[in-house]
Order: C-alpha cells, then sequence, then structure tokens
C-alpha cells in the first residue's frame, strides 16, 4: 500500500509538472528606435506582474510566465512613449518586433527656463540644493541667504529677505509644497536682520524664479521661492547639533512605507555676544525656542500623504542706534509663531494625478518702540487642489488647479500709556484659479501658455492674469527661452489696515518681458537674462495732504519699472573636488509708491550685484573648504539736508565670508565640525541712515548710520549624526 500511494504520488507530481510546462509562456523579441536603431535598457514586463526583463546591448528581451489568459505587455524608457499592447498568454512562444517613439516633454528635451532656476532630484541641471545652502559661505545655512549669491538679487543686510529685480521683500512669495506662506521669515525689526523660518534640511529641491512664472503661482510681483520637502525620511537617524548660538535636537523614524521626523531648537546669542562686541546695546539677546513634527506615509503604489508642523516663540530687546534718542531707541519684540501643512497627492485614471493641500497659519507679534505699543495678530488658512494630465498627448499637457485664502488681520496701537488704543485691521476672503498647459511644437520649440484668475474681498475686485513662455533649443544643453505675464498682488497688510475703506483700491500690477540664453553641459551652466519689468497701481498716498489714518489719501496711483540684465556661470568641471559659481546683476529701477512724492531709485536696490562663491574638497582631509565674496554698489536715501528726493547715496556693500566643514567621527558617529565666519576683513558697511524727525537749532538734521550690530559674525557648529558611523556616508565634493 506505501509503495502505491508513492507511485501515485511521483504521478501526480509529474502531471503537475508537465502541466505548468504546458502554462509556461516564453515572451522575446528586439526593441528599437524610430530610425531603426536597438534601444538597450528598456523595461518590458507584463502588467500587474513582476514578470519581464530589460533589453540588453542590442535591444533584445527573453523572459517566461506563467501567467494564463491577456496581460498588457508595457515597454517604457525615460524620454520614450510609454507603449501597451495585449498578450495572449496561452503556452505558446511569442516573439514581438516593437519600436518606440521619443517623448517631446520630456527632460533633456526643450524646457521652459526663462526666469526659473531650478534644483530638485528630478532636474539635475541644479542651481543651488540643500547641500549648496548648508556649505556656502556667509549664508548661515539660511535658504535666502544663499539665494542672495543669485542674479537679479539685492543684498540688503539690515533685513536679510529676498529683494527681487527692483522689487520690496513682499514682492516675492514663498511656497512649501505647493502651498503659499504667510509668515517665511522669523519676526524681527527694522535694522535687525531676519533669517527663513525653515531648515534647509527639510526640503530636497527649491524652485527660484526671479519673473515670468507659472500661472500656477500667484501674489508676488517680483519672484517665486517653490519649497519642496522631502517625501520618505531615507533612514532612522538621530541627530545633534551643538551650536555657538545654541542647540538642536532631532529623530527622525523610518518604516517601510511612512517616517516620522521630530526636530527641538534653542537659540540664545547671549553667551556668543559675551565674546564678541556689539555696536548696539542688547538688553535681552535675541532668543528663541522652537520644534516641528513631520510626517510622511505612502497611500496606494504612488501616492504621498505629508503633514507637518511647526512653532516658534522668539524674543529680543536692545537699544538702536537713533538720532532722536541719547544711548539708543529702545525696542522690544516678541512673537510666537504657528505652522500646520498637510498635502496628497496622487495618480488618478486616464493620466491624470491630483496634488492637493491645506495649511494653517498664525501669527501673534507685540513690538514696543519706546513707550509706545504695537501688537499683531494674523491668522489664515490657505487650501487648493491641482490636477494635471501628462498623457493627454506626446505633444502638450494640461494642468488646472483653484486655491482659496481666508485671513484675519488685527492691529493694536497705543501711542502711550494715557492714550486710547487705536483698533485697526481687515477681513480677507480671496479666491483664484488657474490653467495651464506646455506645448511641445516640435522636438526643438515648446511653449507654456496659461492664465490665471484671482478675486479680492477685501478689494471688492477680479483679476485676470495671461502667461506666456517660449523655448527653443539651439543645440544639445543650449536654449533660448522668452517669457511675458501679468502678476498681481493685494496691497501689504500694513497698507490694507488702513486703506481698506477706500473703495477705490485696485491690485497692485506688474508686467514681466524676460530674454534668457543658457547652455548646460558638462557640469558646466552659462545663463544670461536680459528683462523689463513695469508697475502700475502701487499703492501710495499724498503725504502733503495726509491725515493720520484717513482712507481718503490712499490711491493705487503708484508707478515704477525696473530693467537690466543678468549672468550666471557656474563650474563644477574643470578643477577637480572644486565647485565655483560667479552671478552678476545689473537693474535699473525706478519707483513711485506709499510716500514717494515721485518716482525715485527705492533705497533697498543697488545698480551692480556681484557673487562669487567657491568651494574646495580636500579629499585627504575630510574637509570641505569655501568663500563668497559679496558687493553691491551704493544705495539711495533720502537726506533731509538736501535738495531733492532719495540723492543721498551709501558707500558699496563688500564681505569676504570664509567657511570650513570637516567631516570625521565622534565616538564612533558620524560628525561634522562646521566653522565659519562672515566679513573676516572687518569691512565697516553702512545701509542707510536714519535722520531725526525735526531739525536742530541750527535747521540741522542730525543722522546715524544703519549698521550690523557687529562687523563680523562667527558660527561654530558640532553635527553629530548617531547612527552614522563612516565619513565616506556623507560626500561633500562637488558631483
Amino acid at each position: 500500500m506505501k509503495r502505491l500511494l508513492l507511485s501515485l504520488l511521483l504521478l501526480l507530481l509529474a502531471t503537475c509538472q508537465l502541466a505548468a510546462q504546458s502554462r509556461t509562456t516564453t515572451l522575446s523579441g528586439t526593441v528599437r528606435d524610430a530610425a531603426g536603431q536597438p534601444l538597450p535598457g528598456v523595461n518590458v514586463f507584463l502588467k500587474t506582474t513582476f514578470d519581464g526583463a530589460s533589453t540588453d546591448t542590442l535591444g533584445r528581451f527573453t523572459f517566461l510566465t506563467q501567467q494564463t489568459g491577456t496581460l498588457a505587455l508595457v515597454v517604457s524608457l525615460l524620454g520614450y512613449e510609454l507603449q501597451e499592447q495585449p498578450v495572449a498568454l496561452d503556452g505558446t512562444a511569442k516573439r514581438f518586433t516593437l519600436t518606440l517613439k521619443p517623448v517631446r516633454n520630456q527632460l533633456g528635451s526643450v524646457v521652459i527656463t526663462a526666469g526659473a532656476f531650478e534644483a530638485s532630484d528630478e532636474k539635475r541641471s541644479t542651481v543651488l540644493t540643500t547641500r549648496d545652502v548648508q556649505t556656502t559661505a556667509g549664508a548661515l545655512a539660511d535658504i535666502n541667504g544663499a539665494l542672495n549669491t543669485l542674479p537679479g538679487t539685492s543684498r540688503v543686510g539690515e533685513e536679510g529677505k529676498l529683494f527681487v529685480r527692483g522689487g520690496a521683500a513682499g514682492e516675492t512669495k514663498q511656497y512649501l509644497d505647493g502651498l503659499p506662506l504667510q509668515s517665511p521669515y522669523n519676526a524681527s525689526i527694522s535694522g535687525v536682520p531676519s533669517r527663513g523660518r525653515f531648515s534647509p534640511n527639510l526640503f530636497k529641491g527649491t524652485v527660484f524664479s526671479t519673473g515670468g512664472y507659472s500661472a500656477e503661482y500667484g501674489q508676488a510681483l517680483s519672484a517665486v521661492v517653490g519649497l519642496n520637502s522631502y517625501d520618505l525620511a531615507p533612514e532612522t537617524q538621530t541627530g545633534l547639533s551643538l551650536l555657538s548660538v545654541g542647540l538642536s535636537v532631532s529623530h527622525q523614524q523610518r518604516f517601510e512605507r511612512s517616517s516620522v521626523a521630530v526636530t527641538g531648537d534653542y537659540t540664545n546669542l547671549q553667551p556668543y555676544y559675551g565674546l564678541v562686541p556689539q555696536q548696539w546695546g542688547w538688553k535681552t539677546a535675541p532668543r528663541s525656542m522652537g520644534g516641528s513634527v513631520a510626517l510622511r506615509q505612502r497611500v496606494g503604489e504612488a501616492g504621498m500623504a505629508k503633514v507637518y508642523g511647526t512653532f516658534t516663540q522668539s524674543q529680543f530687546a536692545l537699544r538702536q542706534p537713533d538720532a532722536m534718542f541719547d544711548g539708543g531707541r529702545p525696542v522690544a519684540l516678541q512673537n510666537r509663531n504657528q505652522y500646520v501643512n498637510a498635502t496628497f497627492r496622487s495618480p488618478l485614471r486616464r493620466g491624470w494625478s491630483v496634488q492637493t493641500g491645506l495649511a494653517g497659519t498664525r501669527d501673534e507679534q507685540t513690538v514696543r518702540p519706546d513707550v509706545q505699543y504695537l501688537h499683531d495678530l494674523e491668522q489664515s488658512l490657505v487650501g487648493r487642489v491641482v490636477l494635471t494630465n501628462d498623457s493627454a498627448s506626446s505633444a502638450f499637457n494640461l494642468k488646472f488647479g483653484a486655491e482659496g485664502l481666508t485671513q484675519r488681520y488685527r492691529q493694536q496701537y497705543q501711542k502711550n500709556s494715557e492714550a486710547s488704543p487705536l483698533n485697526l485691521g481687515f477681513d480677507e476672503q480671496r479666491a483664484s484659479m488657474f490653467a495651464e498647459s506646455d506645448i511641445l511644437f516640435t522636438n526643438h520649440f515648446a511653449a507654456r501658455v496659461g492664465g490665471r484668475a484671482e478675486y479680492s474681498r477685501v478689494l471688492g475686485r477680479w483679476n485676470a492674469a495671461p502667461r506666456l513662455g517660449l523655448a527653443y533649443e539651439l543645440s544639445e544643453g543650449t536654449q533660448l527661452s522668452a517669457a511675458y505675464g501679468y502678476f498681481y498682488q493685494t496691497p501689504a497688510n500694513d497698507l490694507l489696515r488702513i486703506g481698506q475703506y477706500n473703495n477705490q483700491l485696485r491690485f497692485e500690477r506688474s508686467a514681466h518681458y524676460l530674454v534668457t540664453y543658457q547652455r548646460s553641459k558638462d557640469n558646466r551652466i552659462l545663463r544670461l537674462e536680459a528683462y523689463y519689468k513695469g508697475y502700475a497701481h502701487l499703492l501710495r498716498y499724498d503725504s502733503t495732504a495726509f491725515r493720520q489714518y484717513n482712507p481718503s489719501f490712499y490711491q493705487s496711483t503708484g508707478t515704477g519699472n525696473a530693467r537690466g540684465l543678468d549672468l550666471f556661470w557656474r563650474d563644477r568641471k574643470t578643477v577637480k573636488n572644486l565647485d565655483y559659481w560667479v552671478s552678476y546683476g545689473f537693474v535699473d529701477t525706478r519707483r513711485q509708491q506709499r510716500l514717494d512724492p515721485v518716482l525715485a531709485v527705492p533705497t533697498f536696490a543697488s545698480r551692480h550685484n556681484l557673487a562669487v562663491v567657491s568651494k574646495y574638497w580636500i579629499q585627504k582631509l575630510h574637509t570641505q573648504v569655501g568663500a563668497t565674496y559679496s558687493y553691491g554698489s551704493p544705495r539711495a536715501y533720502y537726506d533731509p539736508n538736501r535738495a531733492g528726493y532719495n540723492q543721498g547715496r551709501t558707500p558699496s556693500f563688500q564681505d569676504l565670508s570664509l567657511n570650513l566643514s570637516y567631516v570625521t567621527t565622534l565616538w564612533k558617529n558620524f560628525t561634522v565640525v562646521h566653522v565659519s565666519c562672515s566679513n573676516v576683513l572687518g569691512r565697516n558697511n553702512i545701509y542707510g541712515y536714519r535722520y531725526a524727525t525735526t531739525p536742530n537749532a541750527s535747521g540741522f538734521y542730525e543722522s546715524v548710520a544703519v549698521t550690523p550690530a557687529a562687523p563680523r559674525m562667527f558660527f561654530v557648529g558640532l553635527l553629530i549624526s548617531i547612527n552614522k558611523k563612516r565619513p565616506a556616508d556623507t560626500q561633500m565634493a562637488p558631483e
């Protein structure tokens, strides 16, 4: 009986093996391009299965499958149209001769570049990456500080913000994962430079557009900064940063389809100011504390949900140099900021994908200049949804989107303890929508056509903004681009809080015209861009007839213009381990806005701006050294002791900054020792002058110079990554 059962079992196994062999189908063939040349590295597989292969150097492939029925054979290669065809899997060998057509709207062909500097994992012709921000001397690991080394920007040292092509800092809008940021900078006051609120470690890519940007961006007259955060954390890791100005602790935990990252920061400049003499009388040195939480979850095969929340609390008090106050004008600031950002993106059916998000901000600030009291509270909620179809045609794509904002702004002002407080503010609801398409006429000629419309409740008005971009590929890696568009923005909060009651107010408007030549090849980038920007409907008031807080004197009659030329050159090829770039910007600008009685050069605009940045990796020493030289030509300022308006000129701005990063191990943990110093030559940079509001007995208006708190800024940091063991784990050398 045992022998009989064994024989039956062997017979059953043999039958199953023959049945399996009879169901096995062999798929083979070749893949070529339209010219008949073989294509290596093509992915050929059965849809919804793991059965497949890649083509060899002769474009050949072969693989076996035990699937049955009819499935789609997928043929995929970057830069070529995806191809699918049904295959009957019946055990009969199948052979294919396949031809792939190039996709004209893929990277590597012609793309719209006018006005845009992009850095991301997807776009390898990068300009500034996260590593660039961290290692650029003088930037002090601040995104805005690093962007200020690119052409089109003016270094305004007393503000620390982005001033682009003759535009004020408020004319540059920043976006985080597609959602506009209401308060992108840390709280500060005039004369005390601020930093960006967000660490560069959060972002995998940055888009810095100095003009002519996409219709999906609005509320920016001059420029846009798009910050794109990482998806899943790459690994589980704990970080400890011991800094000369504070302490930072972080931990990120990576799971198979999700990750969690938590950070905590504390900054206190009092010990630093005790070692380095300051020109200002600090009563309370700048100090802040905050933290953040980032949750990431993969949804389905390609979807991604993100939630990011952060809070910051900061304060300082000082006696700021002022011509009206002996020993300086006392001023104190306290700020609390909370921000939450939640986004979701996922592919849909038939080539469509969706990206949506919601972000909330609460920013509360109290400023006490001398005996006055000023309290601001801004709360906002913004939502956005974007639908994209990249497969409608190989010659064009489609993008539609809508954005909504609700904003509540309140300000309380009290002149002194005996005066009654004055309450101002506004409530805004703003809606916008846009549509855009990239159209590929040929492999060498492309266009981006779009438009954006917005409605503002506080203004009671609509606007419509056309956008157009063109690009022509002259040769491989070389192209000529052009862009045109209208760009609208509601007036700044400090103007709307008073002027909102005037129903004649309008959106401020700028028109951009740009022409760009760019060559990117062999790790070298050359970029030349000429531009013209015209302003209309800028908000201003008549200072000769002005009565405090009277809305009737606010009018949308301001005008202006800016024209210039930007040059950018970056080379990571010529000298091994050396990365350097040179940027130069020329801007000729005039505007009449706010209290300006006539068209005049703005006080924040430098006619000539130059930055030379270099980084060199010393392999044997595991050390990177960097240097940045910045130059800004004299800036205009108003001198009441002379005839005319904004007729004074400051000395030129010059700064040479150095840094050093040494990669080593400490207690067997990966460690970076970072040392930097700004303005190492100690140049006495003057940003302008503050004048007394009344003349002295001789009829002369006294003044004091606006300067940094100290000529130099030293920074020392010890950055420890607990789970990294070898310096080779992080390569700082130029790619």
